[in-house]
């Protein structure tokens, strides 16, 4: 294990802006591009860690507004970090929790000095700022944090844009002054590119995270009911603008064709809820394109559900049965459709991983239309 925290490019493509890395963090070494399954509250909802480490997921992403009120940091810090208390010994990144606050914005008032708001589980009033976003992650010791950012919402005028990005510029600012008091090397702050669709608020957002050094820039504020087009557009601008030297971030985003669109630019690390939901509500994704498992076709059809793929329930089960399992309301049908969905979308990096190191990124993404949308 790697005692500090870096960034080495190893391979890179010639026909796109792929690349593909390592980072290296003190909780083992992370191959890029990498996708992080979403551990919220420090689970991956339907999926022991066991059965994640089966699947050489090598980072996990956890949210710190979740785990601020439930259950608490305090009570993570008195069972030795987050690592220790949610028994993961591989990687972790912990969002700082500017996403849930934006999605509970009934919820909440913003100032210059940080974030007022209501707890979505009781009520209770409470008051977030850069500083004590710091301060919590600290606390749950991931190897790579997150800065306080305010997620600009789409549609949205430009004057509200440009607000809300100055004020993610200040914020992260802060969030930097902070982390340099007690940072050694050894975990990483991740700073967040904004500013909406307006190419020019995206530049001088992407300028700001530049010039405060962090180890790495996530472009956040993307699918939030924006048009794909406008999405990749945001994307095409920012990267190139971004230290190549550094790990980029597309923050949740997103299907298998976004990700794999996303890496032909340059993006290294992924999350979304995307796989995990979709499970809950069985719609599962192949090699074949997206199956809904509820389908009366499926109720006698003993295939497996996806032959190219070798996770447990493909091994075992057929899609009659995980649609039995399905329309029942059984806790089995969300295990094995997790299973299945997060072990495609980590065998879907293994192979783009495989296909930059070979030079054959750029024939390979030439079928991407096997990717389901």
């Amino acid at each position: 294990m790697s005692a500090r925290f870096s960034f080495e490019i190893v391979a890179d493509d010639a026909a796109t802006a792929a690349r593909s890395g390592i980072l290296h963090t003190a909780h083992g070494d992370v191959p890029t591009p990498v996708f992080m399954p979403v551990a919220t509250a420090a689970t991956v909802k339907a999926l022991p860690h066991e059965w994640l480490e089966s699947l050489d997921a090598r980072m996990v992403l956890a949210n710190t507004y979740h785990l601020y009120l439930r259950p608490g940091p305090e009570t993570i810090h008195r069972c030795g970090g987050l690592h220790r208390f949610m028994a993961w010994d591989r990687a972790l990144l912990t969002d700082s929790g500017g996403y849930q606050i934006y999605s509970h914005r009934d919820l909440r008032r913003i100032t210059p000095e940080g974030v007022h708001f209501q707890s979505h589980l009781d009520g209770s009033s409470h008051f977030l700022t850069p500083e004590s976003v710091i301060d919590i992650q600290h606390v749950l010791s991931s190897d790579i944090a997150m800065v306080l950012d305010d997620c600009t919402p789409y549609p949205c005028s430009f004057a509200d844009a440009e607000r809300s990005m100055e004020l993610s510029v200040q914020w992260a600012r802060r969030c930097a002054e902070r982390w340099r008091i007690s940072a050694d090397g050894a975990r990483a702050l991740f700073g967040i590119v904004q500013g909406g669709v307006y190419p020019g608020l995206r530049t001088r957002s992407a300028e700001a995270m530049v010039e405060l050094g962090f180890e790495g820039i996530a472009v956040g504020g993307l699918s939030v009911g924006e048009p794909k087009s406008a999405m990749f557009e945001v994307l095409e601008l920012t990267l190139p603008l971004l230290p190549s030297c550094r790990p980029r971030y597309l923050m949740g985003v997103g299907t298998p064709r976004d990700i794999v669109r996303s890496v032909a630019l340059g993006v290294d690390m992924f999350d979304c809820v995307l796989p995990t939901r979709n499970a809950r509500n069985g719609c599962l994704f192949t090699s074949e394109g997206r199956i809904l498992i509820k389908n009366a076709c499926y109720a006698g059809d003993e295939r497996p559900l996806d032959t190219a793929c070798r996770c447990l329930t493909c091994r075992r089960y057929s899609r009659a049965y995980l649609r039995h399992l399905f329309m029942s309301g059984e806790h089995l049908s969300a295990i094995l459709n997790t299973m299945h969905n997060v072990s495609f979308y980590l065998d879907m990096m293994k192979e783009i991983r495989e296909a930059i190191a070979s030079k054959a990124f750029g024939k390979w993404l030439e079928c991407m239309e096997k990717w389901p949308e």
